[in-house]
């Protein structure tokens, strides 16, 4: 049958296939264009076939949409079937792959390979034979489909009347509240055809409910795993209404702003329980599909947080060859000695807080902060070293937290600071969230004390001094996480770093199979249930 329209005042100045997709919201614009284009579309009585050009108000279009064909034909395909006896079926439905046909989507669904499997489908009218729900195309999990015609209307009535109760899973940006419900009413985005959208009923929204129950959230508070329930089956529900509260699905290309929809490949959701009364005996059906792979490695590749790493150790130990290694093997480094020198050195603010302090003596001639002298200092007064502790600590350690987090931004896997007195500060409680892997230097006192006197020039009493200042090295060995020795050679400290490196890959492995497993544990399905 062919549509005719009359252009109005306000379609003037649009293109012909958005006023013919506005007109047949059923069919894609893809498929308008394609029949425009084919000799299917007259203006005025005169061919058109540019779909771009632009109507004027009072132009009469004339189309004749191109025919449905209204047979199904079997396909070849896996179809992940559950459970099902003579009259309907339980199924997985796997993220990518269209329920049924539709202009923009001919072929390659999951009713043509139902049909290769189920051929008594055919017996009912359609394109979609024995469809009583929808996923959509990027939602995995349970979808239940009637074998038969009376099966279908018995449970379309089920659906109606609000029997079949749906649950689902989501990883949504932020952290919502532990509970929460939205009831706004969802119709046809007013200007983007593919989107639904919260619209108030008098224009055309219909009553839509939706309930979550948080069942976690990532240890940076950026996103969340919920359960979801759904009142009412509205076209894009879960999606529109997340959104709408300010907490749109990982993933979501259509309804998430761009950084969020990037976190993951598709959409977040899956359908994950499904519960109600079998038609013809009524037995209670239950059913439990546990998330795909996909949906774990996304929460997981999510809530992965880049490796922190302190490396400590008592005066001599080698904390610097140590750094250095690593950075030649490519891992960012922060030295807190490096950042106290550049707060010492001349016109800068730490050298001047020091001289207004405590008096210019304790400034070299270039103006910066003349080491020994502080150091006499501190050994006179302790009060003075505390103090300078307290101030400069803190600074270091600001510095340490933005070094870590740029890392984080650019994509490290792992970064490392070299943190002398990582334990001294009391930072290995909670200081730094996620909690650094601590690294302890081992070398002997002996050896220390001789690299320290051949290298820097300390006497017996300085060394004895310094190391008085920290905690013993057993003890910082003890609290550690790893420890490397680096008692031997050169030689010896390569291997000893080629090692840590591995034992850090390591832990890094663990701790994403650990939360992959955690979320998994959140997703499992009750022994009561038909778990699959």
């Amino acid at each position: 049958m062919d549509i005719v329209l009359i252009v109005d005042p306000a379609q003037a100045g649009q293109r012909l296939d958005r006023i013919l997709s506005d007109a047949l919201p059923d069919r894609s614009r893809g498929a308008v264009q394609k029949a425009v284009e084919a000799g299917a579309c007259l203006v005025d009585g005169l061919p058109e076939t540019a779909v771009s050009r632009k109507m004027k108000a009072g132009q009469e279009i004339r189309f004749t949409p191109p025919a449905e064909s209204s047979r199904l034909e079997a396909e070849q395909g896996h179809v992940d079937v559950l459970w099902h006896d003579a009259h309907m079926l339980v199924c997985h439905k796997p993220a990518g792959l269209t329920v049924h046909p539709c202009p923009s989507c001919p072929s390659g669904t999951l009713v043509q390979r139902l049909l290769g499997h189920f051929p008594q489908l055919a017996q009912q009218e359609g394109l979609r034979p024995g469809i009583v729900h929808r996923l959509d195309k990027d939602t995995s999990g349970l979808l239940l489909v009637a074998l038969d015609e009376a099966t279908r209307l018995a449970l379309s009535e089920s659906f109606a009347r609000r029997e079949v109760h749906k649950r689902y899973l989501a990883l949504v940006q932020g952290v919502p509240e532990a509970r929460g419900v939205c009831q706004e009413p969802i119709g046809r985005h007013p200007t983007a055809k593919i989107k639904m959208a919260v619209v108030p009923e008098s224009r055309g929204g219909k009553p839509a409910h939706t309930e979550w129950e948080r069942l976690w959230s990532s240890p940076d508070g950026s996103f969340a795993l919920l359960a979801v329930s759904i009142h009412t089956g509205r076209t894009h529900q879960i999606r529109v209404h997340m959104a709408h509260v300010g907490h749109p699905l990982l993933g979501d290309a259509l309804y998430a702003p761009a950084p969020t929809a990037r976190r993951a490949p598709r959409q977040m959701l899956h359908a994950w329980r499904l519960h109600f009364r079998h038609p013809l005996t009524g037995e209670d059906m239950d059913f439990c599909c546990p998330p795909p792979q996909d949906f774990l490695e996304a929460a997981a590749n999510n809530a992965r947080r880049m490796q922190r790493v302190v490396l400590t150790g008592n005066p001599g130990s080698g904390k610097s060859a140590v750094g250095a290694a690593l950075r030649e093997r490519g891992l960012p480094m922060i030295s807190a000695d490096a950042i106290v020198a550049q707060l010492y050195a001349p016109g800068s603010d730490g050298a001047d807080h020091i001289a207004r302090r405590w008096g210019s003596d304790l400034l070299d001639a270039r103006g910066g902060v003349d080491k020994e002298a502080l150091l006499a200092l501190f050994r006179e007064r302790p009060e003075v070293r505390r103090e300078v502790e307290e101030l400069f600590h803190a600074l270091v350690r600001d510095a340490v937290e933005r070094f870590w987090l740029d890392a984080e931004v650019r994509g490290e896997s792992c970064a490392v600071a070299e943190i002398p007195l990582y334990y001294e500060c009391g930072w290995h409680n909670g200081a730094f969230s996620p909690q650094p892997v601590a690294v302890a230097i081992h070398c002997p006192q002996a050896s220390r004390f001789a690299r320290l006197t051949r290298n820097r020039g300390w006497n017996d009493e300085k060394n004895a001094l310094i190391e008085s200042w920290q905690w013993p090295a057993e003890r910082k060995e003890a609290a550690a996480d790893l420890v490397l020795d680096n008692s031997g050679d050169l030689a010896m400290l390569a291997r000893s770093v080629d090692r840590l490196l591995e034992q850090l890959a390591e832990r890094r492995a663990a701790a994403d199979a650990a939360l992959t497993q955690a979320v998994a544990a959140l997703c499992a399905c009750d022994d009561e249930t038909r778990a699959l």
